[in-house]
């Protein structure tokens, strides 16, 4: 359906490279405005993160990661097009939500950056982030990426995107650029402030910004090496990779109804180009991983637990 939305336009001279999506990503953007300064000004009292004791940046890292996590719930495709921006204080609910994330392999991911980080020569750690949403959850992102570089648990941060308007929310390159440009343009300081700083990382080459077409084609992620060998030779060179987002999760499960027990590492079906992890919140019938009975329990408690968005998962797949 996506893919005709685009042939129809770009078959239209005159708006051949219009996003029939924009306004409604634009919007997500603009009523998310006050969660967005807690968060950049949240973001500024941490720096310089280096100078953070390594409880507290563990302690740090964990919660942005889980504030990625929930910038998952605001999907234009899942909301039908209705608003879902983020209008609460995301920093101050964390702790109230914890009990819905049903895998947290964080401190995997912390001792797999801290290692690279107390490496005697520094080397490059590269971190990737496969995009999801536009609007809020973007700027979770960038905050989380922000942070990496900061704390100098990463040198490097690669986001991939879409090249053609996808799943309504989904970043392109015009929405990556739109929203640096939009947080920097911004009459709140912290926001400013952030955003100088993105353009910044972004001039220095510090965040790179990858689109495939892989991305908007059918594959499951398995196939990955053989469809498209340039980008999974791209992200070998990736420390970690941070998937974000369902429509990821379904193609890195081949899109399969896997019992929910299965190990993830299994579920993936041999796609490992380096340690990667899956940042989303659910909302499709598909779920690996989970404790035996874990998944009757909430069945049980909730009969739409696969597809509300409610329930989250920071779930890991380490070195080989």
């Amino acid at each position: 359906m996506y893919r005709r939305i685009h042939e129809a336009v770009i078959q239209s001279p005159p708006i051949h490279d219009f996003d029939v999506f924009k306004e409604s990503k634009d919007e997500n953007f603009f009523e998310s405005q006050e969660s967005i300064d807690a968060l950049c000004m949240y973001l500024q009292q941490l720096k310089p993160a280096r100078n953070l004791g390594e409880d507290q940046l563990k302690d740090e890292l964990f919660k942005l990661l889980q504030i990625s996590l929930w910038g998952n719930k605001c999907d234009l495709s899942l909301s039908g097009g209705e608003s879902s921006s983020q209008k609460s204080d995301v920093i101050n609910s964390l702790e109230g939500l914890k009990p819905f994330i049903l895998i947290n392999d964080t401190e995997s991911l912390w001792t797999l950056l801290s290692k690279y980080k107390k490496a005697a020569k520094p080397p490059v750690v590269r971190v990737d982030i496969v995009l999801d949403n536009s609007g809020f959850e973007l700027i979770t992102d960038l905050v989380l990426a922000d942070f990496l570089l900061s704390s100098e648990l990463a040198t490097e941060i690669h986001f991939h995107g879409k090249t053609i308007p996808w799943f309504v929310s989904d970043v392109t390159v015009r929405d990556f650029n739109w929203i640096v440009e939009h947080v920097r343009s911004s009459n709140q300081k912290s926001m400013a402030t952030c955003g100088a700083d993105w353009e910044s990382h972004v001039k220095m080459g510090r965040w790179i910004y990858h689109d495939h077409i892989f991305w908007t084609l059918p594959h499951p992620y398995c196939t990955m090496p053989q469809v498209a060998p340039d980008l999974y030779a791209e992200l070998q060179k990736a420390c970690l990779i941070l998937f974000k987002g369902d429509l990821n999760y379904r193609k890195l499960m081949s899109d399969r109804k896997w019992e929910f027990t299965i190990p993830f590492h299994q579920a993936l079906c041999g796609f490992h180009p380096a340690p990667l992890c899956s940042i989303r919140t659910l909302k499709c019938e598909l779920q690996v991983g989970l404790q035996p009975g874990q998944a009757e329990q909430l069945m049980a408690s909730d009969p739409h637990w696969l597809t509300t968005g409610k329930y989250g998962i920071l779930q890991f797949d380490g070195p080989l």
